[in-house]
């Protein structure tokens, strides 16, 4: 029953969001993309600490490292749930919402964050570049069509994910990174090039590129459309953009990933590419879709456990304190 639901609620989701998703013929700008994302600037070695400043108690923002053109996208939000009044020296869990997950990133946050406490963790959530209030009122939606502004949006969020985590290391803050979807492949990507991360929870992320979603696009029109980007997909599967080329800067026994066996945005066939390729980490495989693995019951409280030895530190809660 439980797979049935998935796998209706996966195709169902598809077809939404590919009805009236734009899909323009051509290459705005990929050999640029390539360029760059092949390049020394996608994830540079260095990096220094956000400069963050709080508007109350909780809520703070910081100047992106990597300002482009729209003045929206140049100031990076979030929100820092601290677990206790010495908040300091506990480690600190970023949760990185997926792709234009704003009901998860409102509402889901909060709940994971008052989880992460009760455990003896400090929380913390960041508005990803182009989503929510970052998002440039002459822009329709995230990223459009140019390669290159994909890309270096991708640059752009790595890099704020890496400044707030030296801002956290400067409060003796162990630091792991929980991402999902999208975003989960941008954890994927700070585990590739900062060794300072504790940890790193990947939940249903993105491997690579994925065109095999084209084949169960209802449309005609805009499959067939998809199908003749395919050499598109294909040119940036073959440059860092793709998890399965690179390799992890910190342990594999401190890296997880989440898989849901019905998923057709992040499939499992990719996910079980990259763990073949980066030794055989840790992995759950859920019998969920790419939505539906987020009602696993007691997830949040799983993970938690998981990451408390990574953290070296034990789980406040008794409650929580469980084999995984």
């Amino acid at each position: 029953m439980i797979a049935a639901l998935a796998k209706l609620i996966e195709w169902g989701s598809v077809q939404a969001t590919f009805r009236r998703m734009p899909h323009p013929e051509g290459r705005l700008q990929l050999d640029e993309a390539i360029q760059f994302l092949n390049g020394p600037d996608f994830m540079p070695v260095e990096s220094q600490p956000a400069q963050l400043v709080f508007d109350d108690a909780s809520r703070f923002h910081f100047p992106t490292p990597r300002p482009g053109a729209f003045a929206e996208n140049n100031v990076a939000y979030g929100r820092l749930y601290r677990c206790a009044e010495r908040w300091q020296k506990r480690p600190a869990i970023i949760l990185l919402h997926g792709r234009n997950d704003s009901i998860s990133y409102r509402f889901g946050f909060p709940q994971v964050a008052h989880r992460c406490k009760r455990a003896g963790f400090n929380a913390v959530s960041l508005v990803l570049p182009y989503h929510f209030e970052r998002r440039p009122r002459q822009l329709s939606g995230w990223g459009g069509p140019n390669h290159l502004q994909i890309a270096e949006a991708a640059a752009q969020g790595i890099a704020e994910i890496r400044a707030l985590m030296g801002w956290l290391l400067k409060e003796a803050c162990p630091v792991a990174l929980w991402g999902t979807s999208m975003r989960g492949h941008y954890a994927g990507l700070v585990a590739s090039c900062d060794a300072r991360l504790a940890a790193a929870v990947l939940a249903v992320p993105g491997v690579a590129v994925n065109y095999s979603i084209t084949e169960r696009i209802l449309w005609r029109r805009v499959r067939e459309t998809m199908r003749r980007q395919r050499p598109v997909f294909e040119r940036l599967n073959q440059t860092p953009v793709n998890l399965t080329l690179l390799q992890p800067a910190i342990p594999r026994k401190n890296i997880l990933l989440i898989e849901a066996i019905h998923d057709l945005r992040a499939p499992k066939e990719d996910i079980e590419r990259l763990w073949q390729a980066w030794a055989q980490p840790d992995i759950w495989r859920l019998p969920h879709g790419h939505h539906s693995w987020l009602f696993t019951p007691g997830l949040t409280d799983r993970v938690l456990r998981w990451l408390a030895p990574r953290l070296d530190k034990p789980l406040v809660d008794e409650s929580l304190q469980h084999s995984v």
